[in-house]
């Protein structure tokens, strides 16, 4: 049997203490939500969101080989994750090789040609855009929706049916279970995995100004596959916070994403270092938090065709200026976690 190594004495240190605090906080939300009243209700939504915010980026961790030196321990931790973040319907694989792609190829890869799927259906685009008018994150959730019936969706994958229904009757069970004896509990969960979808678009959102390209299961390739100069000048990093650092272990420093693409196999607390080390101190190499708010807020009804008025498009160093100033719509549905 193989002994379940740390790539370093560094890395048992931090990656123990991002899954520790992720189950805690996981776990003390749901005591809050079960035990603590209405005076609990908030405290624990928060928790069990962040708890599944960190297992997410966990997840992707895990993805990039970054914990453990055997990858199939990376991929059966990221496999347990999964079960705390909802992206246990699928396979870790999926998410391991559309994640590749994205870095190798400089692409958002994907199946789901969701422009189209609204183009068709313009009820559902309509009802979308009001619940995200809303602050209700519709297009995402329809995503996620997708990713718990993916081997009933896609071709691809009906291989994974049988795996696919026995995920689905578990978790639908415990919800409905969850749903009966403790509602507001069930109400409490169902905000904080919202919030979890809510973050993970946020950050995702501005990292980049690649369009998606639906060719997950074709042959085609981006032209720009390999062209690292190009994949730097059309990435960005939107962090939380230049001036303290430890804020964005909020989200283990996924907004340092120029390093991340730079060198994907640097785990998550060296994100920061190595930033400076490859663009120095300058704070204009980021996208601060606050044009992050105002684009989010403002341009909510238009991200899905980024068509808000008076925003052109821009991308590469274009790009970078108009999001510091908030002159872009953002995206959504770029997550690791929805991997089609």
């Amino acid at each position: 049997m193989t002994t379940w190594t740390f790539k370093s004495a560094k890395g048992q240190r931090w990656h123990t203490g991002a899954i520790t605090y992720s189950l805690a906080a996981y776990v003390m939300g749901w005591w809050l939500l079960f035990s603590g009243g209405w005076a609990g209700f908030i405290p624990g939504v928060l928790l069990l969101g962040h708890g599944m915010i960190i297992a997410a980026y966990m997840i992707h961790e895990c993805a990039h080989n970054t914990v453990f030196t055997v990858n199939r321990h990376n991929n059966q931790l990221a496999g347990w994750l999964g079960w705390i973040c909802g992206s246990c319907y699928g396979t870790v694989e999926d998410i391991r090789t559309k994640h590749f792609r994205h870095h190798v190829e400089n692409d958002d890869v994907v199946w789901f040609d969701y422009e189209g799927f609204f183009k068709k259906h313009p009820l559902v685009y309509r009802i979308t855009i009001f619940l995200e008018w809303c602050f209700i994150p519709a297009h995402c959730i329809l995503m996620h929706t997708i990713m718990v019936f993916s081997a009933f969706i896609i071709p691809q994958r009906r291989n994974q049916l049988p795996r696919n229904v026995g995920v689905i009757l578990v978790r639908f069970t415990l919800l409905a279970a969850l749903a009966w004896t403790a509602p507001v509990a069930f109400v409490g969960y169902l905000i904080a995995y919202m919030l979890m979808i809510i973050v993970l678009r946020f950050v995702d959102g501005l990292e980049h100004d690649y369009p998606y390209r639906t060719n997950l299961y074709t042959d085609e390739v981006s032209e720009h596959k390999g062209d690292l100069a190009w994949e730097q000048e059309h990435t960005f990093s939107p962090i939380l916070s230049w001036r303290y650092e430890w804020v964005n272990w909020l989200i283990l420093n996924f907004g340092y994403h120029n390093a991340h693409h730079a060198k994907p196999t640097t785990p998550w607390f060296e994100l920061p270092t190595l930033h400076r080390e490859l663009f120095g101190e300058d704070p204009d190499t980021v996208i601060r938090l606050w044009p992050q708010l105002v684009m989010y807020v403002r341009y909510r009804r238009y991200r899905i065709f980024h068509d808000a008025p008076g925003i052109e498009p821009a991308s590469g160093k274009d790009f970078l200026r108009a999001a510091q100033s908030a002159q872009l719509t953002g995206g959504n549905a770029a997550s690791f976690l929805t991997s089609f």
